[in-house]
């Protein structure tokens, strides 16, 4: 599996991805729902590069210009809830499109194996077609293995692609070994893993803070 990490280089991607992990700026949810679209956006231009192109003439107020565009945009699926936003960032970079959704969810935590439900799916036909499977957070990698096998449903992705903010060195090596054929793109790999299955440092949960707690 190949595994592109951005903040391995300096970049306005380090400095949004260190206002995402400030807890003082996470206070504002607005900001931090902006921060993860557009670290989504910059994610989704480096997959793009890796994307098939074709060839068009285009005609300027004085000439024709050569340019290459996408010969097809991928599909984008998002790991609810948290994923939500990171999509909208995906999309405004590929704002042709077409999106599909998974909910996925912890039920049961033991020893780090993490117990996932799935109970909603609404995904285009995928044969043939390159898909971006997104997580902000992938602790584990459990969710978004599940996720994988719950869209397979619509069909075998010609070029997988999995899109995360921060992945644990844990899931990273789970992914490598369930899913060797994935090209994968993440903004920062941290080494630890709590008990309770969060990434650290990370930035604490995702979805709460995007949205707001669901446990009172």
């Amino acid at each position: 599996m190949e595994v592109v990490i951005l903040d391995r280089q300096p970049s306005l991607f380090t400095q949004i991805l260190a206002e995402l992990r400030d807890q003082k700026l996470q206070k504002d949810r607005h900001r931090f729902r902006w921060n993860l679209r557009r670290a989504a956006f910059l994610l989704a231009y480096e997959i793009s590069k890796e994307l098939s192109y074709q060839l068009v003439e285009v005609t300027t107020p004085l000439g024709q210009a050569q340019a290459h565009i996408l010969a097809e945009p991928p599909v984008l699926v998002s790991i609810l809830r948290a994923g939500n936003p990171f999509l909208e960032g995906a999309m405004e970079a590929f704002d042709f499109a077409d999106a599909g959704f998974v909910a996925a969810y912890r039920t049961e935590l033991t020893n780090r194996e993490v117990q996932v439900q799935i109970d909603y799916l609404a995904v285009p036909n995928l044969t043939g077609r390159p898909v971006v499977l997104m997580d902000p957070m992938i602790a584990t990698g459990r969710s978004l293995l599940q996720a994988y096998e719950a869209i397979r449903l619509r069909g075998q992705p010609k070029v997988l692609f999995v899109m995360g903010l921060i992945a644990s060195e844990y899931a990273i090596k789970v992914l490598q070994r369930h899913l060797p054929q994935a090209k994968f793109y993440v903004g920062a790999v941290d080494k630890e893993l709590t008990a309770r299955a969060f990434i650290v440092p990370g930035l604490g949960d995702a979805g709460d803070l995007a949205y707001g707690s669901l446990h009172g």
